[in-house]
């Protein structure tokens, strides 16, 4: 698939992120997970054969991945497809695709999926977050509340930070300025050369402008036999 075409404005030598952004965009893409809500008396077989009309309701959740092989192999966390009974990908300016879920490390928050399409793949090339310094410029693009494909821009405001939510912790996240919203998770976090130095993992609520991804270099080793 070809670029989309830079006007005069975009393509000014000050505009570096819109050339970034147009080099990665087929890499990224939005999740949609779909599942059955909890309810103790829907979860009872005996109620189920009572009333076999009711049903769970399903709920929706968004997310992000991106491609690391161009066979359909797509990182994101573990947390944007846990307890998901279907997961949907969309690439790119195309129909949703169902995806198979071919990796989980519930310790580390990342799973891979696999998707089954005609074409090869355009994958992101990974960098390394150990290069990176404090206060570079960074990207964030992913899904956010489901709007796809939305760019966010913003520094490296801190590297090497532990983080402990209510169902895991971080050793080494790096904080970022750069707006993360529900349905960022798994997203990259790119630097101004369209690489990938992190995944987007989670934003300190209720505050502003905080985020963080898992550092890239901690993740390569894990999914070295996915990535092209």
């Amino acid at each position: 698939m070809s670029s989309s075409p830079v006007s005069p404005a975009a393509s000014h030598p000050f505009n570096t992120f819109v050339q970034v952004v147009d080099a990665v965009k087929e890499g990224v893409v939005s999740i949609e997970t779909r599942d059955r809500a909890n309810n103790r008396y829907l979860d009872d077989s005996f109620f189920r054969y009572l009333f076999p009309e009711l049903q769970k309701p399903r709920t929706t959740s968004f997310g992000t991945g991106f491609i690391i092989h161009p066979r359909g192999y797509i990182l994101t966390n573990q947390h944007v497809i846990h307890q998901a009974e279907q997961v949907y990908v969309k690439l790119w300016n195309t129909q949703q695709t169902a995806a198979d879920i071919v990796w989980t490390n519930h310790e580390r928050d990342l799973a891979v999926l696999r998707i089954h399409h005609p074409k090869m793949l355009k994958p992101l090339k990974l960098g390394s977050s150990a290069e990176t310094k404090t206060g570079e410029w960074v990207i964030a693009i992913g899904n956010p509340l489901g709007f796809d494909h939305t760019v966010t821009v913003g520094v490296i405001s801190a590297k090497n930070r532990p983080l402990k939510t209510a169902e895991r912790y971080y050793p080494n996240v790096m904080q970022t300025d750069a707006a993360i919203n529900p349905g960022n998770s798994g997203g990259p976090l790119i630097n101004i050369h369209g690489e990938v130095i992190g995944v987007n993992v989670a934003v300190a609520q209720p505050s502003q402008s905080i985020g963080f991804a898992i550092a890239i270099d901690s993740i390569k080793p894990l999914i070295k036999r996915f990535i092209w």
